[in-house]
């Protein structure tokens, strides 16, 4: 019966901490990922998308300028933009280049 009793604390300590990792914003979830604008597919953006947008799946164009998604870190720089200047991602919200 005292085996019971003792798992029980560690049971609800677990339960409790997966809950607080699982409300934590995706960006502290992911220290090997970094935030990519430019590069996510229309309504496929992780968050921040902008004016008219509110946060992930809300980008309303395809490789929208201030919408970004999580890739892995130092990938970024290298994942193709249709909208960047460089045709790149950009690790900052930029202004898109003239179509």
């Amino acid at each position: 019966m005292s085996s019971i009793s003792t798992k029980t604390p560690a049971i609800a300590l677990a339960l409790a901490l997966s809950a607080a990792f699982a409300s934590m914003p995706v960006a502290a979830q992911s220290a090997g990922t970094e935030k990519c604008f430019g590069v996510a597919l229309k309504g496929k953006n992780d968050c921040a998308a902008g004016p008219g947008t509110t946060c992930a799946g809300t980008s309303k164009v395809d490789h929208q300028a201030n919408a970004w998604s999580l890739v892995p870190k130092g990938t970024c720089l290298n994942t193709v933009s249709k909208t960047s200047n460089t045709g790149f991602g950009q690790l900052k919200a930029f202004k898109s280049k003239e179509a």
